[in-house]
């Protein structure tokens, strides 16, 4: 038997007036997703515990089977461990963003993510963030576009540290004081602004037309986590198929093989037909895959509603359909499809509402269910309360 875990990320959302009051997972084209709709098991389940916050951290922490009240310390050192940076006694590991801000009257976020720079070019900025700002205790991590890493010997664990995600377009003087645990961060984050301010790659990204990375961003920080692993829980083997250091990170901590995917890179732009081929080759040897397409995320947190119907129309057709007719090839397999939270386009952020998701096995399909939407999911009255358990339903334990 095989065994795949697709997440659309954000896909879930709230009616929007522009669509009659649809959701995007109603109006986009998904006739991948709603096949696995009416011919599985199709239900809502929570994957953020109570008093959590709706991040992506918790909410594929879930999907992959982990209650995040159990095992949750942070963001940032899930990615760490994708990133193979191992964290010691006392270290604590930050998300570092590169993000554009306006401080032309305060300070706002005005980009997240730095007009989604690409990877070269973070690179190079984050090499002359280590080299300007490093030091022993503190070093600079580069990771992917505009996510990256920073560990910090005794740093501030407790510093109520904000998503920038979570501000775009709104002032930020709040989240930079200069004193206390935040202000400690805050002073870092200023420190940033004048090796950033006329570095070679943002000169040239303002020449273009493009918004600059001239500021980074703290937030997520944590300990070293430990999770066991799929073969100690389930005697199985896996691996991940993701952009994104997050999930990358989720797996190894799970004992799941990290793929890498040229061009994989978390936007609309991402090399869909490649990770779609990586979960194909991998599952001939291994017995499950997680696959993880981060666009409908993004374009909830842009707050435009074409590229988030983009992104999901895109997910079905480029990953969702070329990925069930390949495994029809490798014999039985159950599938779980699933949204990790919403990214609801009317507040550009995540929430907590209870996603839908769906349960469906080769060997026994159902049939008379619904569409693969927020709406059908809930008037099936079935639900998993807890998204952890959900691991344990697919693989039959």
């Amino acid at each position: 038997m095989k065994y795949l875990i697709l997440v659309g990320d954000g896909m879930g959302d709230r009616p929007v007036p522009e669509l009659g009051g649809r959701t995007p997972l109603e109006a986009a084209e998904t006739p991948n997703m709603d096949r696995l709709a009416r011919t599985g098991r199709l239900g809502l389940s929570r994957t953020i515990p109570d008093g959590m916050s709706p991040g992506s951290d918790t909410a594929n922490m879930s999907l992959m089977g982990y209650d995040p009240a159990r095992y949750h310390t942070g963001r940032s050192p899930i990615e760490a461990a994708a990133m193979g940076v191992e964290l010691g006694p006392g270290q604590i590991a930050f998300r570092c963003n590169l993000v554009t801000l306006d401080r032309a009257a305060g300070v706002t976020m005005a980009d997240y993510a730095s007009g989604h720079i690409t990877t070269p070019e973070a690179a190079e900025i984050i090499a002359s963030l280590d080299a300007a700002l490093g030091r022993p205790g503190l070093k600079f991590h580069p990771g992917v576009s505009y996510r990256h890493l920073l560990v910090w010997d005794d740093g501030p664990l407790r510093a109520a540290t904000v998503p920038p995600h979570d501000r775009t377009g709104q002032a930020v003087d709040d989240v930079l004081p200069s004193q206390g645990d935040l202000g400690r961060v805050a002073d870092l984050v200023r420190a940033s602004w004048p090796v950033l301010a006329e570095h070679p790659v943002n000169q040239a990204r303002v020449a273009a037309g493009k918004n600059p990375a001239n500021s980074i961003w703290l937030w997520g920080q944590g300990t070293r986590p430990s999770f066991p692993t799929y073969q100690e829980r389930f005697g199985i083997t896996g691996f991940t198929v993701s952009a994104v250091d997050l999930v990358k990170g989720l797996g190894v901590l799970a004992g799941l093989t990290a793929v890498e995917v040229p061009g994989a890179t978390g936007w609309l732009d991402t090399n869909y037909a490649g990770k779609v081929a990586a979960v194909l080759e991998g599952l001939k040897t291994r017995d499950l895959a997680f696959l993880h397409v981060e666009a409908p995320d993004e374009a909830g947190h842009s707050g435009k509603l074409d590229l988030k119907l983009q992104a999901i129309a895109e997910f079905d057709a480029r990953v969702v359909g070329p990925v069930l007719a390949g495994l029809e090839k490798l014999g039985p397999h159950r599938v779980l499809l699933a949204t990790d939270h919403f990214t609801p386009l009317e507040v550009m952020t995540h929430t907590s509402e209870a996603v839908p998701f769906v349960l469906w096995d080769s060997r026994a399909a159902e049939s008379g269910g619904a569409a693969y939407n927020e709406a059908a999911a809930a008037a099936t009255g079935y639900r998993v309360e807890r998204a952890h358990h959900l691991i344990e339903l697919l693989l039959e334990r």
